[in-house]
């Protein structure tokens, strides 16, 4: 059903939808499995949900969202309120001019929105959210399936990238895989400076110490693989840059440092 068609009895409709959720008929329907190109020549799968879907699922995200909000930490700037990716870059820009960053873990989450386990990101949800109506909704929506070519896939794992709920559900799984765990370990371990900024699953590490980025890398293989998570063997790299890294090079004569790419910007040392 298209918005047009939907809103020519909008009230109705909406009337009906909210009797349907409250009375637990509602159901939602299978995602729209569609396929689009990524700039490494691969393909990014997006999940396109039926209108009605998109609609509870924006409530639901919106409420949940002012919840989360007071959980999330600063460093975190993906799909929140008030956030955009030039912030994120902007943090990047401020850590690496002002913490004395001299190497950077340039961080790849092998296909993340597909593989979020489900019952680790129920618990996480539970632990914050008591309104089983609410818990019913997403476990509904992650269980939905997706339909592509005309059949239907049944869904264990992963939350579809498209859908109005998977950007915070992200949030959220993140939130308690990586972000807290990262504020812990830099209290715990680090023996020198670590700066993080993420954007949803787009996350970059800045180091001081080149022990500490080493312990980081090996830890963090670790954190990941306890909820079915790992980082991307091609497209993590851990290299020296900063200012010092390329002052040291140039002295040396060698080319400056490597490049690292974070949110669609090639960062140089200058």
């Amino acid at each position: 059903m298209t918005v047009q068609t939907y809103e020519q009895n909008l009230a109705a409709n909406l009337q009906d939808l909210h009797g349907r959720i409250h009375t637990g008929l509602y159901r939602p329907s299978p995602v729209r499995g569609v396929h689009i190109p990524k700039a490494d020549g691969g393909r990014r799968p997006l999940g396109i949900p039926t209108l009605e879907d998109k609609i509870v699922q924006g409530a639901v995200a919106e409420v949940l969202s002012a919840i989360y909000e007071a959980d999330f930490l600063g460093f975190s700037s993906g799909f929140r309120p008030g956030r955009n990716p030039h912030q994120a870059l902007a943090a990047v820009h401020t850590a690496l001019m002002s913490q004395r960053v001299t190497w950077v873990l340039d961080a790849d989450i092998r296909s993340f929105f597909d593989s979020v386990d489900h019952e680790w990101l129920m618990r996480m949800l539970a632990h914050r959210i008591a309104d089983p109506r609410v818990l019913r909704l997403i476990r509904m929506w992650l269980e939905a399936g997706v339909l592509e070519s005309n059949e239907l896939r049944e869904t264990d794992r992963g939350t579809p990238q498209g859908s109005g709920i998977s950007p915070l559900l992200a949030n959220v799984f993140l939130h308690y895989v990586l972000d807290l765990w990262v504020h812990q370990w830099r209290r715990r371990h680090a023996r020198a400076r670590v700066c993080i900024v993420r954007y949803a699953d787009d996350f970059v590490m800045g180091f001081e110490s080149k022990a500490d980025a080493d312990k980081m890398v090996r830890d963090l293989q670790t954190r990941l693989g306890q909820f079915g998570l790992e980082l991307h063997g091609e497209k993590t790299r851990l290299i020296a840059f900063g200012r010092l890294p390329a002052i040291q090079r140039a002295q040396r004569g060698l080319p400056r440092p490597r490049t690292f790419a974070f949110l669609g910007f090639t960062h140089y040392c200058g």
